[in-house]
Order: C-alpha cells, then sequence, then structure tokens
C-alpha cells in the first residue's frame, strides 16, 4: 500500500477507494471511529486461492462481450442487415447496463452474498454470448447482449466489495490484480476476436459466440466457495447512519464535476471500444490490424492503472493530470482526422492514455470525501449520474456517421467532447471534499 495512506486517518486512500462502487455496503476497518466493531472469521487458505482464481477470471471477463463486438461490428451489422444508427444504439447499451443493473447489485450482493452475485452473473455472460450470435435479428442481439452485460455491470460493482471483503490487507494489491486482469482481457479481445474468427471459418457468430468459454470458466471457481459458506469472513457491521449528518451531494460543485467527467471520460471510452476499429478500417486498415490497433489503446490500461492513481494520490489537485490526458485525446483525434492511416499506432497510443481517465475519476472519488458515507455517496453519484450521461454518445456517433457518410464530424464530435470532459476534471480535482460543500 502507498506510504502516504497511513499519513492522513480521515481520508480514505485513493488505492483501496478508488474501486469502491456505488452502494457498497461494506466498510473497511478505518472508514470512520464510531463504525460497530467487526468480527472476521479466517476463510482457508484453499478458499482464498479458490476467490483469487475467480476474481481473475472475472475481471477477464467484464469487457471481452464489448471489445469483441467492436472488432467484427461490420460484419455484425452486414449479417442482421443493422443501419449505422441501431449499430450505434448497441454500442450504447453497455453504459446503459451499466446505470440500470449495476443499482441492483448491492441489494442482491446482501440477500445471496456477492460471491453468489457474481457466479450468476458470469453465468449471465456466458448464457449471453452463447445466445446472441444464434439469433436472427437485431432485437435478439440486443436483448442477448443485454443479458451478458447484466452480467458484468453487478460484477464489475461487486469486484471492489469481494476484495474488501475476503482481503481486507491486501486491498492495494488485489485490487491491482484484478484491474490488470480487466484491461488484459479487454486488450485480448480486441486483439485476437479477428484471428480466431478467421480459425473457425470466417463466422462472426463462431467468433463473438467462442468467448463464452472463457465465462463458463469464471463460474467454476465461484461454485465450491458459494457451496462454502461456513468459510466465508465476516461481514463488517453496518455503519449507523444516525453518527453522521446525511450529505445533500446534489448541493456539492465538486460532486457534479466529478459526475460530468466520469460520464465523459465513459462516453470516449464506449465510442473508443465500439467504433475505433471501424474508423481504422473505413480508412484502408486491414480487420486484424484494425483489431490490433483497439488492443494497444486498451493495453495502456495496465501499467498506467498502477501509475496514475499513486501520483494523482500525492498532489493535492489532480487538474494537470486532466489536462496532460485531455491533451493526448486531443492530439490522437486531430491524427485520426488528418492522417489515420500513417499515423495509426502512435493515434492508438495516445487514446489509450486518454482513456486512462477512468482510474483518475476512480482516483478522486476516494480524494474528494473524509468519510466511509462520503465515499459510498459519491461514489453511487458519480458512476450512476455519469453513465447515463455516457449513453447518447455512441447512438450519436453512429447516427453522424451514417447521415454524413464518413468520420468527419463524428471525430469532431469526439474532440469537442473533450474540452468540457477537461473543465469537468479540472473542477472534480481541486482539494476539497464533498462534505465541506455539502
Amino acid at each position: 500500500m502507498p506510504e502516504d495512506e497511513t499519513q492522513h486517518r480521515t481520508r480514505t486512500s485513493p488505492t483501496a477507494t478508488a474501486y469502491a462502487s456505488s452502494g457498497m455496503a461494506y466498510a473497511s476497518s478505518d472508514m470512520g471511529a464510531t463504525a460497530a466493531p467487526q468480527t472476521i472469521t479466517g476463510p482457508n487458505a484453499w478458499t482464498l486461492r479458490l476467490v483469487t482464481v475467480g476474481l481473475v477470471l472475472t475481471a477477464l471477463n467484464l469487457r471481452p462481450a464489448i471489445t469483441s463486438l467492436g472488432a467484427l461490428l461490420e460484419d455484425v451489422r452486414d449479417g442482421l442487415h443493422m443501419s449505422g444508427s441501431v449499430a450505434g444504439v448497441l454500442t450504447s447499451v453497455p453504459p446503459l447496463c451499466f446505470a440500470v443493473f449495476g443499482i441492483m447489485a448491492p441489494r442482491l450482493a446482501r440477500r445471496f452474498g456477492p460471491g453468489a452475485v457474481v457466479c450468476a452473473g458470469m453465468a449471465a455472460i456466458a448464457a449471453g454470448l452463447v445466445i446472441r450470435p444464434l439469433v436472427g435479428s437485431t432485437a435478439g442481439f440486443l436483448a442477448a447482449s443485454a443479458l451478458a452485460l447484466m452480467g458484468i455491470a453487478v460484477s464489475n460493482v461487486l469486484m471492489p466489495v469481494i476484495v474488501k471483503r475476503w482481503f481486507p490487507d491486501r486491498v492495494g494489491s488485489m485490487t491491482g490484480l484484478y484491474s490488470m486482469a480487466l484491461a488484459l482481457g479487454t486488450a485480448l479481445a480486441a486483439a485476437i476476436t479477428v484471428p480466431m474468427t478467421d480459425a473457425l471459418g470466417g463466422s462472426w457468430k463462431a467468433g463473438l459466440g467462442i468467448w463464452a468459454a472463457l465465462a463458463a470458466a469464471a463460474v467454476l471457481p465461484w461454485i465450491p466457495v458459494v457451496r462454502d459458506r461456513k468459510n466465508a469472513p465476516g461481514q463488517a457491521a453496518a455503519p449507523q447512519h444516525g453518527d453522521a449528518p446525511a450529505l445533500r451531494i446534489t448541493r456539492s460543485r465538486t460532486a457534479w464535476g466529478l459526475a460530468c467527467f466520469f460520464g465523459l471520460q465513459a462516453t470516449a471510452a464506449y465510442i473508443t471500444m465500439g467504433w475505433l476499429p471501424q474508423i481504422f478500417r473505413d480508412a484502408g486498415v486491414s480487420a486484424g490490424t484494425a483489431g490490433v490497433l483497439l488492443a494497444v489503446t486498451m493495453a495502456m490500461g495496465v501499467p498506467l492503472a498502477f501509475v496514475i492513481p499513486r501520483v494523482a494520490g500525492r498532489m493535492k489537485s489532480q487538474g494537470p493530470i486532466v489536462v496532460l490526458l485531455s491533451a493526448c485525446g486531443l492530439v490522437g483525434y486531430a491524427g485520426l482526422y488528418l492522417a489515420p492511416v500513417g499515423g495509426a499506432w502512435v493515434w492508438a497510443l495516445l487514446l489509450g492514455i486518454a482513456n486512462c481517465a477512468f482510474p483518475l475519476a476512480l482516483t478522486m472519488i476516494g480524494m474528494r470525501t473524509r468519510s466511509g458515507a462520503g465515499v459510498v455517496r459519491l461514489s453511487a453519484f458519480a458512476q450512476s449520474t455519469g453513465y447515463l450521461i455516457s449513453i447518447p454518445g455512441p447512438l450519436l456517433v453512429g447516427v453522424l456517421y451514417q447521415h454524413s457518410g464518413g468520420w468527419g464530424l463524428p471525430i469532431a464530435l469526439m474532440a469537442g467532447l473533450m474540452v468540457p470532459q477537461m473543465v469537468a476534471g479540472i473542477l472534480a480535482g481541486r482539494d476539497r471534499t464533498i462534505e465541506d460543500e455539502c
């Protein structure tokens, strides 16, 4: 864990809370002096190994359903006779599902346990990925995709909960492990979906459906964990809400700035995952190379997810990082517009750096609060509001692409959204807390 975590007992550490999810009901021991004492039972080493394997396999499955579709979007459009506008709807489904279904995860976890919900989430991903290539209609494809994304949404929310519950003394290292696996799964799906499709006979249905096997494998380690509930660690008692006044978070400018920053960076991320391969393919890049370029963009999140939270945690204001990431995005979009083929690898790298606004946004959630209750409220508000903000972006790109007949206007939109993202990030990165503003 970083050294500065021990220097401020009243501030939740960036590493431990950066990945806090909306509605998370489990509190770490340093979130407040008034929290009830915990009773922790010690899980055995074998169970901890199973949970570790489950975390890694789960993280590997949190993005392939999205990035594998991006690599084959043109083939899917042709196969299902899908218009550009409908394809835009398809690329807007992930943030919609994350906003809607993610809210359900804490309540489901309290009733069934987080391990059981994640196990069911992996099964939903596997079922959705099996079903969607088999249906012959656009509506059926969208419904099956929504099923898979529902599994991703609840699992995505509960990953930090499981880390805090099973590895309370290794939150930083385990969060880094599953974050690396998430970025790796994202990049692998983008890089190898097209070659696997070619190896399987060239059918996009086989290329998309093969990822169901990875999701099915992720179900296996959770089954004995769920069945062996007596070895599960104890759950921290819920904090007493009467110990602190309720926060009216909508009165906080910082909260609104962080929600807008989160939503705009999510917009850029889903546009990139859904449309970047198509931009390169329309410019003359082969399908396989376009997938690898997307993989390069996504892979930038592996090392930077470790670096950015550490650097941001040592700065009073995160505005300079926001400006740097936004500048990389603006240069990358300008390159896509002016020379999409000649500098393709450079643009992919720059856009990958710009997309690392995601771990920065999660880090700032932990830094803009002083209490555990504040972290939960800010995380819920910023993420739910942010994902709702991100929904129209990919759809609008598809509409502009279809009606303009090229990528000039969509790329201009992507670049234009970087400006309010930078402004919102600077606002959210100021050295203040929502408790003071509320």
